[in-house]
């Protein structure tokens, strides 16, 4: 058996409890499947820079918990990565992960001697957070605090971590411990624990080979799935590159940026996130001269530029931490090859690198400090979605060799990005430099070069400008300005548009009642069996003599007498059954009943039964054995109250959607519904759409579906349904987002989904839609919201219903 079984109900619960995004709910899963494989393992989960390995960090030690391990350590590389991980699971932090029903005690390098006695507590979840440098065996001060015997503990720190029996080790930025960094890597294993998990970005090629990645979330997944900023190489048609002409650029860029997420910030209501531009440099002396130029010509105001290096002082790293705060006044970050993980900020909007990015790994990381959404999410606004990356010489010759920055990025971690060659006219069009458009699409919004998959994403081909746009200066800075220049309006509901009541059925997973009875007679026994004595205790005795030597001097010696033993204080068995019967019913956990008072008769008597009890009074023991034995039956109580089964329920939760205020931007452009269909365009002019414009992902299912519903005289009043909305249906895959809801004039609620054929019947598709079918007879059943009812059609459907709603339905 497992010592950590999988429970797939429990990863269910600790997401939902989280809100953890669909990738890091996955990556949990799989974490849970690993764990339950057996002892001794180490595996890697590998997750795009931006998606959230922090929060997936906080659900593995969620999930552990509620499996009754109590000691997690957690290894980071670096100090801005160590002090932010102490902020992300310390409650009243302003980087508190909010949600977690388990509250660990956090022991640090610098704290623990004042966690003692919770160290030695086995009822509470203990965090250990070291920087990896902090375990090496001793050479500076911390690390002979880890390694040296402490008085208070009786052993050294890293001894205490080796002892114990359900250690768990978090390896953040795990490829920092592989491959050369061998002697890192062997002070992690050397823990002993009983699993290593390690989260990374960029894992390393020999863990790679050696099948120890078990979930990968690429990062054009990431951007496909609007989780990150569209990263935009930008650069000049006339081969500009020197230094001057390049920070230029960047600044302006930086400008045009700050003033779209101003007017954003102002028009939504949230404070002011202000972008930053980024510089990565190779040399010190190079980074300096960056630093100055800046200083001197683009960004004059006074500690608007901050230079760190590795000696960079306490005030500039402070600087740094607060780079994120809108009274900041820093508009640049010069760096060293210091910042290329660990630093985790939104407000990256630029980027400039004069160091050639020669691996996919250092792409990566470099490019990764730029890509975390401002706003928390996508927005539809360029200025605002996008990183932009000047370019320079070397940035050229990669995309003149078609290995520009992000294809790069998306073959080598991602399954191949190709360049797009879809047809011999668009490849033709793209080797003579014109600018591919969707039908009736601005060819403007067209990037200049694109890049896609080989393979689909979600079950629909991805749009390839989503995934990377390479485009030129000029271009970048029209668009971004626009966008700076536009009112800030948003997708909202027409005039007179209802709202519509959506009964989400949730799942919720709570604990059975406990009781005592749950915690059987073997169980007891054994626990008894290992208190069947006391374990003496012996005074030596030590006779100092003295003899006269053979000169008659006298001789001074030690001489060693029969050990005797030593009074020990003891307790009569009913007094010793008194004071466990005490200790049991007054536990939190145990409720004052008759029923749970015979319960803890029986476990208490079964107890002192295995620990050989018969009930004779003059049977003894001494209060160490007593006080052991009830600390003993505590922890067997806790642990059987913790790791009580779960029964799920469910309960109706009404949504009212459209959710107001608005949120989502308006996009731009807006094409009429009679235009020719472009995937990911949003179309307005509709007669019956709850909002005033939608935007779909296949003309044969979706788009035909909107055109059919918004025609129908039996339909009143329609609403488009976007995935990560509130508008959803659990299935045993996690959440299904169906593609309309339609409200017909007998006031029938329809949700209807679109599928093409090819798709129809899938394993997934089909479970989706037994789960929409359950969810209509559930709702139904009610009766307090409506009649609803389930459309599912396929391609071929649609069109033989040619436009018509009744010929559909039936």
């Amino acid at each position: 058996m497992s010592w950590v079984e999988y429970e797939p109900q429990r990863v269910e619960a600790i997401a939902a409890r989280l809100d953890l995004r669909d990738a890091n709910r996955r990556a949990l899963r799989k974490v849970a499947e690993h764990l339950a494989e057996g002892d001794g393992r180490e595996f890697i989960c590998d997750l795009a820079t931006g998606v959230g390995k922090t929060y997936l960090a906080a659900g593995i030690l969620e999930y552990l918990a509620e499996a009754g391990v109590r000691n997690v350590v957690m290894i980071v590389p670096l100090d801005a990565i160590y002090e932010k991980t102490i902020q992300n699971f310390t409650p009243g932090s302003r980087k508190y992960i909010e949600g977690a029903a388990w509250e660990p005690v956090v022991v640090t390098a610098e704290n623990f001697k004042q966690h003692v006695d919770d160290m030695n507590d086995s009822t509470k979840l203990k965090l250990f957070i070291f920087k990896v440098q902090t375990l090496l065996k001793p050479s500076e001060e911390m690390r002979r605090k880890i390694h040296d015997e402490n008085e208070s503990m009786g052993e050294a720190l890293y001894a205490h971590l080796q002892g114990l029996d359900d250690l768990v080790v978090l390896a953040d930025e795990h490829h920092v411990y592989s491959g050369d960094a061998e002697k890192y890597g062997a002070t992690i294993r050397e823990l002993g624990a009983r699993a290593i998990v390690g989260l990374t970005a960029t894992p390393n090629k020999a863990d790679v080979r050696a099948g120890k990645v078990v979930f990968r979330y690429t990062l054009a997944e990431a951007i496909a799935d609007g989780l990150v900023k569209i990263p935009v190489v930008v650069y000049r048609e006339d081969g500009t590159k020197d230094t001057r002409s390049q920070l230029a650029d960047a600044c302006h860029l930086r400008d045009v940026k700050e003033s779209a997420w101003r007017a954003y910030a102002h028009a939504i209501g949230k404070t002011t996130v202000v972008p930053v531009l980024f510089v990565v440099c190779e040399e010190i002396k190079k980074a300096e001269q960056v630093a100055e130029t800046l200083r001197a010509e683009f960004l004059t105001e006074p500690d608007q530029v901050l230079l760190i290096t590795g000696g960079s002082s306490d005030k500039a790293l402070r600087a740094l931490k607060a780079v994120e705060d809108p009274t900041s006044p820093v508009r640049a970050v010069v760096s060293v090859d210091k910042l290329k993980e660990g630093w985790d900020v939104r407000n990256i909007g630029v980027i400039v690198s004069f160091r050639p990015l020669l691996s996919a790994t250092l792409t990566e990381q470099v490019l990764g400090r730029g890509l975390r959404l401002p706003f928390g999410e996508r927005t539809n606004i360029e200025a605002i979605d996008t990183v932009d990356i000047v370019a320079h010489e070397s940035y050229r010759q990669l995309l003149a060799s078609k290995r520009a920055l992000l294809e790069q990025v998306l073959e080598e971690r991602a399954a191949g990005a190709k360049e797009l060659s879809t047809t011999p006219a668009v490849k033709k069009s793209v080797e003579e430099g014109e600018e591919p458009s969707a039908p009736g699409v601005p060819a403007m919004t067209q990037p200049s070069l694109t890049f896609v998959f080989d393979n689909t994403h979600g079950g629909e081909v991805i749009d390839p400008s989503v995934l990377l746009k390479v485009q030129q200066y000029d271009t970048t800075v029209e668009q971004q300005e626009k966008g700076a220049a536009a009112t800030v309006q948003f997708v909202s509901p027409v005039n007179g548009a209802p709202r519509i009541k959506f009964p989400r059925l949730e799942r919720q997973a709570i604990p059975t009642k406990f009781s005592l009875s749950l915690i059987t007679k073997q169980q007891a026994r054994d626990l008894g069996s290992k208190y069947l004595s006391d374990e003496s205790v012996y005074m030596k005795r030590v006779a100092l003599d003295a003899e006269r030597g053979i000169g008659g001097e006298v001789v001074v010696g030690e001489r060693f007498l029969e050990e005797e033993k030593a009074y020990i204080e003891t307790l009569p068995w009913s007094t010793v059954k008194k004071q466990l019967e005490t200790k049991v019913l007054g536990l939190s956990v145990v409720t004052s009943t008759l029923t749970e008072f015979q319960a803890a008769s029986n476990v208490i008597g079964w107890f002192l039964d295995g620990a050989g009890v018969t009930g004779d009074e003059h049977t003894q023991w001494s209060v160490k054995r007593t006080a052991l034995a009830t600390r003993a039956i505590e922890t067997m109580i806790i642990k059987a109250y913790e790791l009580r089964a779960t029964t799920p329920t469910w309960d109706f939760n009404v949504i009212e959607v459209p959710v107001l205020p608005p949120s989502r931007p308006m996009p731009s452009p807006i094409l009429s519904k009679w235009v020719e269909f472009a995937k990911g365009v949003w179309y307005g002019e509709w007669q019956k759409n709850v909002e005033n414009v939608s935007s779909f992902d296949a003309r044969t299912t979706e788009f035909s579906l909107a055109q059919m519903l918004d025609s129908s005289s039996q339909i009143k009043w329609w609403m488009r349904i976007y995935t990560n909305g509130p508008t959803w249906i659990e299935w045993e895959g996690g959440r299904y987002f169906a593609d309309f809801i339609a409200i017909d004039t007998n006031g029938v609620y329809w949700l209807v989904e679109g599928k093409a054929d090819d798709d129809a019947n899938d394993e997934s598709v089909v479970a989706k839609r037994k789960a929409a079918e359950a969810w209509v007879e559930q709702v139904n059943d009610v009766g307090a919201y409506g009649q609803w009812r389930y459309l599912f059609a396929t391609e071929t459907a649609i069109k033989a219903a040619n436009g018509r709603w009744l010929d559909l339905i039936k």
